[in-house]
């Protein structure tokens, strides 16, 4: 199994279906999110297309941590959680994918201080009602837990039922399994724009051409909230860079996913770790900063981690001052500009990163950073994701927002989005993750994050 990190490319497509005429749904967007749906629509035999402005998993689906985690989460995700994490243990078998292997490999936070413990314990007692088998750790089981970590624990809390997977593989194979089954895959080909005719979806407008279709699934990560604004669709959201590493080989240490003040990691298959600090957001400001500021107030002033503001977003990112807000369907748009979000990794968080490896892990550090990168994570006002149907056109099904937390909570996501679709009951309560939960006088209260 190759896990190395690259830059992807459109030189090397995987997936060059030939668009359709006419499909039942069209999904867009071929992020974890967008290709679960794809999966859970085919397998049902629905006609379904899938089409990507650059490649499968290119953005921030394959450079996100890699865990799947119910601890932690927003008490109103939790149980999305614990079904994406079924979801994750059974899809190498139901795909016959080896690179969709799941591995149980626990969560572990770690608090330094009595108030981080005590946030803990308080998450706890709202998730008990979903019998997690989350448990608070004392000072001494912290450090048993979290073998060749070094620091001064008070506690932790621990889930064992956590675990990991590789998103620069999962999502490709993800893929292959949704083709197998009827889903029509392609890269390099951007949505424009969709079409409505007496207030419901008729098609969705391409570079390529038209789709016919009944309904749309708009799933397009970071890029959702300029291609829903084109629509006349005010969806706040905006943009994160993310930094993350790994490690060159290094010993297994039985290490769960571990989170602690200043250092995440994990294990990884080709025997290294996915190493970074976990407590830099950094935003870079554009048209919708401004926009959306008041809505962010209460994310900013709860937010577990450091929050830096970057004067100015690169040209052709999502937002960026000067970009195009509304174009027609024969018109280049944004989504072809940049075909491939791929910043430039903080050196800041690195030089953050060795500092906390030099402390806490210098072991691991001895391994060297082999590789360190970047991605952008789409973050809603208040950390958790829209799962909901659009106020217009009917048959418009919006999943985005996931603030950090699509590779663990995607399949599932992308089954509810597939249920909404096709107006099946979901199994959950979405109230949540309503699109209108930012213009209905709801009052904003921010997940963790």
């Amino acid at each position: 199994m190759s896990t190395m990190p690259s830059i992807p490319n459109l030189s090397s497509i995987r997936f060059d279906d030939p668009l359709p005429e006419a499909v039942d749904v069209v999904v867009i967007g071929g992020g974890i999110v967008g290709v679960s749906t794809a999966w859970f629509l085919a397998r049902r035999g629905v006609r379904v297309a899938l089409i990507d402005k650059g490649r499968i998993a290119a953005e921030q689906s394959s450079r996100n941590w890699g865990w799947i985690r119910q601890q932690g989460r927003d008490p109103a995700e939790i149980p999305i959680a614990m079904e994406s994490r079924r979801i994750w243990e059974g899809l190498a078998r139901e795909t016959g994918e080896r690179d969709l292997t799941f591995t149980v490999s626990g969560c572990l936070y770690l608090s330094k201080d009595k108030d981080s413990l005590e946030g803990h314990e308080a998450w706890r007692e709202r998730a008990k009602e979903y019998q997690l088998d989350t448990e608070m750790l004392s000072a001494d089981q912290a450090r048993g837990a979290a073998p060749g970590i070094e620091g001064h624990w008070v506690g932790g809390l621990l889930t064992k039922s956590d675990g990991r997977a590789e998103p620069f593989v999962a999502v490709p194979a993800l893929a292959r399994a949704a083709q197998r089954v009827g889903a029509l895959i392609t890269e390099g080909c951007a949505a424009r724009t969709i079409e409505s005719e007496n207030g419901e979806v008729c098609a969705v407008h391409t570079e390529r051409g038209r789709i016919r279709c009944e309904s749309a699934v708009l799933s397009a990560g970071v890029w959702t909230s300029i291609f829903a604004g084109n629509l006349g669709l005010d969806l706040p959201q905006l943009g994160v860079r993310s930094s993350v590493g790994r490690t060159g080989p290094a010993p297994d240490a039985g290490l769960p996913n571990l989170f602690a003040p200043g250092l995440a990691l994990r294990r990884r298959e080709d025997g290294g770790y996915t190493v970074t600090t976990g407590d830099i957001a950094e935003h870079f400001l554009g048209r919708n900063s401004l926009k959306y500021a008041i809505k962010y107030l209460p994310l900013v002033r709860k937010a577990n981690r450091d929050i830096r503001l970057r004067l100015k977003s690169p040209a052709d990112w999502p937002g960026a001052w000067g970009a195009k807000t509304r174009w027609s369907a024969d018109e280049i748009t944004p989504f072809e500009r940049m075909r491939i979000l791929n910043p430039a990794p903080s050196a800041m968080v690195k030089k953050r990163l060795l500092k906390s490896l030099r402390r806490c892990a210098p072991w691991l550090l001895r391994a060297g950073i082999a590789d360190f990168w970047a991605g952008v994570i789409d973050v809603s006002p208040d950390a958790v994701p829209y799962l909901c149907h659009a106020p217009s056109p009917a048959g418009l099904v919006i999943g985005t927002g996931m603030s950090g937390h699509g590779f663990g909570i995607g399949p599932a996501a992308g089954r509810i989005l597939a249920d909404l679709v096709q107006n099946r009951p979901v199994g959950h309560d979405l109230s949540r993750f309503r699109f209108e939960r930012f213009s209905d006088g709801s009052r904003v209260s921010p997940g963790p994050y």
